[in-house]
């Protein structure tokens, strides 16, 4: 069953783990390059996988909540060695950028007070704005083309920016639009017959289906479970367990789709972190490698220092395994017990209707994140009001902040009209930004 399905027959787990491990150190530049750079290694270079197969991968891994390049990576090791190969691609994808993450939020914790630090930080979470606005342009560009999912993307933005409403319920609402749309479709819901090109060993199996998921199920939710019965210390990391296995079920567009309600959650209901830190979280997943979404271990790790009651960096890492266990776990859940029945769903039109749906309200979501980071990036204050249901973010003018609107809009020209190397820009944002803590005073 777990026979190697590469062109040759003759990839070594010993071999998988070493190309894996590489792709893991170098996956910088966001899902795009990630997937680039795993299509370069395993198709051109190995030829361990030939075209059609890897985007046949890479189609089911864009139907999945969660960082897609990741489980692409999962899955790719899970093509070529079964559960044993999607483990090692799946892990070593994220345990680099996980280590650098955890080790930039220790030092943010120590030294994030110290002026030449803050200026650093401006200057990236300037940079940030001008990283989220251009990730909106790229989106918009493939996902908006006609009348009705411009109206899906509006109808997002207006739900989560001005009714607040929950993440998981905008998400549910563009299923069902999708699915409804799709309905007088002359599709019967059958399968494409290019399932029956699945090896014998990937074929679907309810025997499979039922021990893989319950195996990963217990793996995920019985360390929930036990969390949340404990109280005092545990309070925070029960709570961070709990926030974050649901945006793992509902992570549909990346990790720009659920950072925005992240935030809201984070800084005004748990109180983990300050709004403004969201951006630092942000701007320091940039710079290391694999999937966006480790800013969450971020979080966590912020949330475990201040309120877990014990040593600041005790509680962080704490909070950032935490945060790092449930947030991925899922990952591998919906690989190994869904793989196989991927040509089963790969071709039905409602179904596609319904994902593209979700794509365009991802649009409108990520306009709202655009939003949400350019009030705190730009204004030094920001107040909420109410006018009946809706909830409207304003800023206090005089707390305008001019050097990280020249910070942002030079990024900006810099990424959206040059299209210069993200890293590059990042570095001279920082600059900028510690040259104007130290100009200003």
């Amino acid at each position: 069953m777990n026979a190697p399905i590469d062109s040759r027959g003759s990839v070594t787990l010993g071999e998988a783990t070493r190309v894996f491990a590489r792709i893991g150190i170098l996956s910088f530049g966001g899902p795009a390059g990630q997937i680039a750079l795993m299509h370069r290694v395993i198709v051109e270079e190995k030829g361990w996988l030939d075209e059609a197969r890897f985007l046949h991968a890479l189609n089911y891994c864009m139907l999945l909540p969660g960082p897609e390049a990741m489980q692409l990576a999962i899955y790719s090791g899970w093509l070529l060695h079964g559960v044993r190969g999607g483990l090692v691609a799946g892990l070593l994808f994220i345990l680099p950028g996980a280590f650098v993450i955890t080790t930039l939020s220790a030092i943010y914790l120590q030294f994030g007070h110290v002026p030449l630090i803050q200026g650093l930080l401006l200057g990236m979470k300037a940079a940030v704005l001008a990283v989220v606005l251009e990730a909106l342009i790229r989106m918009s560009r493939r996902s908006v083309r006609h009348g009705f999912a411009l109206a899906l993307a509006m109808a997002g933005f207006v739900a989560i920016a001005f009714l607040r409403l929950p993440f998981p319920l905008i998400i549910l609402g563009a299923v069902l639009c999708g699915a409804l749309m799709a309905l007088d479709a002359t599709d019967d819901g059958k399968r494409s017959e290019a399932a029956a090109e699945i090896p014998e060993w990937a074929r679907p199996s309810l025997g499979r289906f039922l021990k893989t998921s319950a195996i990963w199920l217990a793996i995920w939710l019985l360390p929930l479970m036990a969390l949340s019965s404990m109280s005092g210390t545990f309070e925070v990391f029960a709570a961070e367990a709990l926030f974050f296995s649901k945006m793992a079920a509902v992570t549909f567009g990346g990790a720009y789709a659920v950072l925005a309600y992240v935030a809201q959650q984070a800084v005004e209901v748990h109180h983990w972190l300050l709004a403004d830190e969201m951006l630092t979280g942000l701007g320091l997943a940039e710079t290391t490698p694999g999937p966006l979404i480790l800013v969450l271990v971020f979080v966590g790790f912020l949330g475990g220092a201040r309120l877990s009651g014990l040593d600041p960096l005790t509680g962080g890492v704490t909070g950032a395994v935490v945060t790092l266990w449930f947030t991925f776990v899922p990952c591998f859940l919906w690989i190994f017990a869904g793989a196989p029945y991927v040509e089963t769903v790969r071709n039905v039109r409602w179904l596609a209707s319904a994902l593209a749906a979700v794509t365009a309200v991802v649009v409108g979501i990520i306009a709202n994140l655009a939003l949400w980071f350019a009030l705190h990036v730009l204004f030094g204050v920001v107040r909420d009001i109410e006018v009946g249901p809706f909830i409207f973010a304003i800023p206090d003018l005089p707390t305008f902040d001019p050097g990280s609107m020249l910070i942002a809009l030079a990024a900006g020209i810099a990424l959206i009209v040059f299209r210069a190397n993200l890293i590059a820009v990042l570095a001279a944002a920082a600059l900028a930004g510690m040259g104007w803590k130290l100009a200003m005073g």
